[in-house]
């Protein structure tokens, strides 16, 4: 089974994901920020990433920074309520394989999810 981990400090966020990607069969972990998904990620190895930019502690650019370090391959969805050309360019920099705006549509997450 695959294993998702969300990475977002909205709680309600993380649960709107949450419940989207289990209804699918998948395992979902979840973090509150940068840092605390660091962390995870010494112990755990992932399917997939779901991370939003802007959180308190370390943000999503610079946690999918350091998440390339490890994992150079592992899909990387970054989704924020940033609109900007220049926010979608660094996701992309940052090492982001998908870049979406706030709030993504279920089955918009799904096809990404399944892929």
């Amino acid at each position: 089974m695959r294993k998702i981990l969300v990475v977002d400090d909205s709680k309600t966020v993380r649960i709107y994901h949450r419940e989207i990607i289990k209804e699918a069969g998948y395992t979902v972990e979840e973090a509150e920020n940068g840092m605390e998904a660091n962390e995870k990620i010494q112990n755990v190895n992932y399917d997939m990433y779901l991370v939003d930019i802007n959180m308190p502690v370390m943000d999503g650019y610079s946690f999918v920074e350091e998440l390339r370090k490890k994992y150079k391959t592992a899909p990387v969805i970054m989704i924020s309520t940033e609109a900007e050309d220049m926010d979608r360019a660094k996701a992309y920099e940052a090492g982001s394989n998908l870049y979406f705006i706030k709030p993504v549509k279920p089955d918009i997450l799904l096809s990404c999810i399944k892929y």
